[in-house]
């Protein structure tokens, strides 16, 4: 990939994006920052992933989860939780973490946000309205975003940062929602097969449809009237949040250094790529026809840049 030396994007001549195109967005995006920051991206994305990974590894078993075990698994995250507020550094890895909060100036309330999410996964499978979905997500999806623009947002101040000047949950939340509404698009039929829900029980019903309807669906791999009806509401809902994320976006970048700029640009557009394979009058609906391949994702990268520019 050609790389501009224009000094407003010097810094992508340190980045190899030939190299990271199968990294999940996120990664892909923050591969142009600072590496002290991209490091402290590092660390708090594992913390994450390792309390969701938590609850989704046991969904994925399939047999059901008693009250007793989701109470103890409960007790796992909140125990880890309650010991970061305390401020315990027990290992290396919490040492690390706790350090990383302290110097980019990051605050614990996505972690928050985040086991409540997990709490309510551990309980439940799917959601009654789409209203409660939203609500899910400010800990699955809002929270771990937020953490991302905090980290594009910090101004340096000799050693350690300060926290952004705008409000983080308003900036993160649409870009987010965005996200992972086109998550649930794309991986359909993976989370169907592993017994994973994230749709609305209001718009399955919208559209006489049941959980056993999807999994049939996934299974088949033949989509009915009914379920293209469903995509297309997810399509209308998928297009409302990324208007509002593109305003949201436009609105913060004067804020911003310029790859930190780019860097959310890039998880917008790479989103968008996606997004925009949705097909809901006859297109298919499996990571096969909805992934971009290595060469699709490097033009669209490229395109994202030259636009920047």
């Amino acid at each position: 990939m050609n790389k501009s030396t224009s000094p407003k994007i010097d810094f992508l001549t340190e980045v190899d994006f030939g190299s990271i195109l199968t990294n999940p967005i996120l990664d892909i995006a923050a591969r142009v920052w600072d590496e002290d920051r991209y490091d402290a991206f590092k660390i708090c994305y594992r913390s994450m992933r390792r309390i969701d990974d938590l609850v989704d590894d046991r969904k994925i078993s399939g047999s059901q989860i008693s009250p007793q075990e989701a109470s103890v698994i409960s007790r796992m995250m909140f125990d880890w939780l309650h010991s970061i507020q305390r401020r315990e550094n027990d290992d290396s890895y919490q040492r690390e973490f706790l350090g990383t909060l302290q110097t980019f100036a990051i605050p614990l309330w996505p972690w928050e946000r985040l086991c409540n999410a997990m709490l309510y996964d551990l309980t439940h499978n799917g959601f009654s309205s789409f209203a409660q979905f939203l609500r899910y997500t400010e800990g699955a999806a809002i929270a771990p975003a937020a953490v991302f623009v905090h980290l594009c947002g910090i101004n340096q101040v000799g050693e350690r940062y300060t926290g952004p000047q705008f409000d983080l949950r308003k900036a993160a939340r649409p870009l987010a929602i965005f996200s992972y509404v086109v998550h649930i698009i794309r991986d359909f039929e993976k989370d169907q097969l592993r017994g994973l829900n994230y749709f609305s029980d209001e718009l399955l019903r919208k559209h006489g449809l049941s959980i056993e309807n999807l999994r049939e669906v996934a299974e088949s791999k033949i989509p009915t009237d009914a379920f293209r009806g469903l995509m297309r509401d997810y399509q209308r809902i998928g297009l409302y949040y990324q208007a509002l994320a593109r305003r949201t976006l436009d609105g913060l970048m004067p804020m911003l250094e310029p790859r930190y700029q780019l860097s959310l640009d890039l998880i917008y557009s790479l989103y968008l790529q996606v997004f925009e394979k949705l097909n809901p009058r006859d297109g298919q609906f499996n990571g096969d026809s909805l992934q971009p391949s290595s060469s699709e994702i490097s033009a669209q990268i490229e395109s994202t840049i030259r636009q920047f520019e």
